[in-house]
């Protein structure tokens, strides 16, 4: 381990710290896209835009609404844009309760931890999304009922969604790290493989913003993929130890 220990005190100052710096990174992200909100936007709207019939567009329920979505989404992009920054604090937190030899990985850790959040906040804007919301539309088909989409509930729910698929493909790194320091190892996770595919396809129907299986599946199968890249990359890891 590293060579002075930490008293608990001096452990949540190096909290403190790498917060305020994340948050300064975000803070400064989202003054840079600020100008661009609207464009932003735009593109959010997009998967949903696509699928709406002649009549539905996007209303605002109050003279403030527009402003404070604009802002909401100059944050989520400050946010993406600090990723690496993040990350990079989370990794000099836990760094020093780690072996010398481990901390040396701290640029792949960043890279693959911001490439990971990124691509699952991708993957769910150009796949599951267009699906999902596809669905919902044609549910209205043959109705009186013309859609009409909130900005700010609309703009709710892509966040919590990007959110939760990069959360989501941060499953391999997780599991690399975990397997790195000894908590888990290949042969636990290959034996719980017949669980996780029952808890994958609980999670994307749970996630995905329709019920219908093909949203489902998109998912699900991503999910088992990432889970079977970790088990050969901590086997490669076991061999090399």
């Amino acid at each position: 381990m590293s060579e002075q220990k930490l008293t608990l005190t001096q452990h949540l100052q190096e909290l403190r710290t790498c917060l305020i710096r994340s948050v300064v990174t975000i803070v400064v992200g989202m003054g840079v896209s600020l100008y661009f909100s609207k464009s932003i936007f735009r593109l959010l709207q997009k998967p949903l835009l696509t699928t709406l019939p002649w009549g539905s567009h996007f209303i605002a329920t109050s003279p403030l609404e527009a402003w404070t979505t604009y802002l909401k989404v100059s944050l989520l992009t400050g946010f993406f844009l600090s990723l690496p920054v993040i990350f990079y604090q989370l990794w000099s937190f836990i760094a020093p309760g780690l072996y010398r030899n481990e901390k040396k990985i701290a640029f792949l850790f960043v890279a693959f931890s911001t490439l990971f959040f990124v691509g699952g906040g991708f993957f769910g804007y150009f796949v599951i999304f267009p699906i999902g919301f596809k669905f919902f539309v044609t549910a209205l088909e043959g109705t009186d009922i013309t859609l009409l989409p909130v900005m700010k509930d609309y703009l709710g729910f892509i966040i919590r969604m990007l959110f939760i698929f990069g959360l989501i493909f941060e499953t391999p790194l997780i599991l690399v790290l975990l397997a790195q320091i000894g908590i888990v190892n290949r042969r636990q996770l290959a034996s719980a493989r017949r669980y996780l595919i029952v808890l994958a396809f609980l999670i994307a129907g749970v996630l995905t913003p329709g019920p219908d299986v093909v949203s489902q599946l998109l998912l699900a199968l991503p999910l088992l993929g990432l889970y079977e890249i970790s088990l050969i990359v901590i086997r490669l890891i076991e061999k090399k130890k």
